[in-house]
């Protein structure tokens, strides 16, 4: 692909303005005119998606849609090493950096199409793994919220793929398996998710993907401007200002959720309710009448007395007992088919649940019985709860 030079650089670097030459001076490409053409032109090819590309995004996609459903990590870090090189990505540092939008656009469409083939290919295992139940998902549920040790990983391998394709011929493959890893994965979770209808799936997939994606893109091209490779004119700085601040909208923005929940953005934590209270009502007690004489032809009256009915005893239902989710990490906790079982929900930090009568300890650690908000009976970890009125043996 190449680039208009008139867009980037002057013909003359001599004739520029003095602050112009200074700035030209710091460019990772070189000074001449000819030879910065053919440096972008370079790295612009090198960042076009290529029909390998998409081949390999099928074949990861398949891959990571295998881990998911059988809930292997390596399975996992194997469709990351699969996954063709993060090349559009960077594509995108690059269009941002210069100003060019339609380079910016193309490595988009490209990286989007790639994507959608993941999605897809994770739709088809969710719809068909709906049949077979139950599936463990725990690895689904941790890679499909926003996790700072996930964004270190994307950060790392973001820059570290940046300058490896500027600096130098060879593949940055180790940082492209980071990217692959932190792009591709949520969004095979978020395919999965609307193809078998698990909850927290989808759309929370997309969500970190788009996060994942904006700040990849905007660290790339914080990345290039280090090593020197800057816009000369207005444009490049107004495109990249606004791709930075489409990724600090999302992070604020989403970051405080987590995921998404029925469409639902931003939740705020949720406040207790007060409990109620059982308020016992006084039955009133029959008083029996005193019986009439009757007047035999003895003259002798008799009296007879009429058993009273039975007072009415009531019966007070027992108080709800209710205890909200309180991690260290802030990352939730997982409802369980029994203790130690399957993993049937998610349930985000601050969400309040019901705790049931019976507590079972298997292997050192405490479990109790609770039915979450969405009407889902099962077991959760004790120290994950906090209640400020314990049931009965807590």
């Amino acid at each position: 692909m190449s680039l208009p030079q008139a867009e980037i650089f002057p013909d003359d670097p001599q004739s520029m303005p003095p602050a112009r030459k200074r700035r030209a001076r710091r460019l990772l490409a070189p000074m001449d005119a000819d030879e910065r053409a053919g440096f972008l032109a370079q790295v612009a090819h090198r960042a076009s998606p290529s029909f390998d590309f998409f081949l390999f995004s099928i074949l990861s996609g398949v891959i990571f849609c295998a881990g998911i459903v059988l809930n292997l990590p390596a399975l996992l870090v194997l469709a990351a090493i699969v996954a063709p090189m993060m090349a559009p990505v960077v594509g995108l540092a690059l269009g941002t950096v210069i100003g060019s939008g339609r380079f910016f656009l193309r490595s988009m469409v490209g990286l989007l199409i790639g994507g959608g083939l993941v999605f897809g290919i994770g739709y088809l295992g969710g719809a068909l793994t709906a049949y077979r139940q139950p599936v463990n998902l725990e690895q689904a549920y941790l890679n499909a919220q926003i996790s700072w040790s996930n964004f270190v990983v994307l950060a790392v391998g973001a820059i570290f793929t940046a300058a490896a394709m500027t600096r130098s011929e060879h593949s940055p493959a180790v940082p492209s398996v980071a990217l692959a890893y932190q792009l591709y994965l949520p969004l095979s979770i978020a395919g999965f998710g609307l193809g078998s209808g698990f909850q927290h799936l989808f759309p929370d997939g997309l969500v970190i993907f788009a996060i994942h994606l904006a700040w990849s893109a905007l660290l790339g091209a914080l990345t290039l401007a280090i090593l020197g490779l800057r816009p000369l004119t207005m444009l490049g700085y107004t495109f990249g200002g606004a791709v930075a601040l489409v990724g600090i909208i999302l992070l604020i923005g989403l970051g405080g959720a987590g995921a998404v929940v029925g469409g639902q953005i931003a939740l705020p934590t949720p406040i207790p309710s007060a409990t109620p209270t059982v308020t016992l009502t006084p039955t009133p007690t029959l008083t029996p009448v005193p019986p009439t004489e009757t007047p035999t032809p003895s003259l002798t009256p008799t009296i007879t007395d009429t058993p009273a009915p039975p007072t009415e005893t009531p019966t007070p239902s027992p108080t709800p007992v209710y205890a909200i989710i309180s991690t260290n990490d802030g990352k939730g906790a997982v409802l369980r088919d029994e203790p130690g079982g399957v993993v049937i929900r998610s349930y985000f930090e601050g969400t309040r649940l019901q705790v049931l009568p019976g507590i079972i300890t298997l292997n050192g650690i405490t479990w109790v019985r609770v039915i979450g908000p969405d009407g889902a009976n099962g077991w959760i970890v004790q120290r994950l709860l906090v209640t400020a009125t314990p049931a009965p043996n807590w």
